[in-house]
């Protein structure tokens, strides 16, 4: 996987941060992901297709993981940023401590896709989350694979 050069956003998170992001979202990063987030943060992939749910979809870029500070115009494309703006539409269950779904890359059109932590804590599956049919509490998903690598390795040019 290779994302272009020129679109990476800096800083890159190291460790420390990734290992608060977990601690306050309630999760555990998969290893490839922490290995390619700390390598390509905010990046827009050059393969930058896949299918899923018989849809061909389009991505628009990574989402990056900052120390949010309110003075980087890329702040916008943070996970935490983005987990706010999508508040409830995004939870399946509002007593669930810490992340569901979390949002992981921007698609053409709205749409996202997500490490989804519903079935599997400890290694999530890959989805997209659909913006026009979800609502408040009623998330709807379409997984795309298992695991992250697998995801990654679905993409097409």
């Amino acid at each position: 996987m290779v994302c272009k050069a020129e679109s990476i956003i800096y800083p890159l998170p190291d460790d420390m941060l990734l290992a608060e992001k977990e601690s306050k979202w309630r999760i555990h990063l998969p290893e490839a992901y922490k290995e390619f987030i700390k390598k390509y943060n905010g990046g827009i992939p050059i393969k930058d297709r896949f299918t899923c749910h018989n849809h061909l979809y389009a991505l628009d870029r990574f989402l990056c993981i900052l120390q949010v500070s309110g003075e980087n115009d890329d702040e916008y494309y943070d996970i935490g940023v983005v987990r706010t703006q999508l508040d409830e539409r995004i939870v399946f269950d509002e007593n669930v401590v810490g992340a569901e779904l979390l949002p992981i890359l921007a698609l053409f059109a709205g749409d996202f896709v997500c490490l989804d932590y519903t079935d599997n804590v400890e290694e999530p599956s890959v989805c997209v989350w659909s913006h026009e049919a979800s609502s408040n509490l009623q998330p709807v998903t379409y997984t795309i694979s298992n695991n992250f690598a697998a995801f990654l390795n679905s993409l097409t040019a």
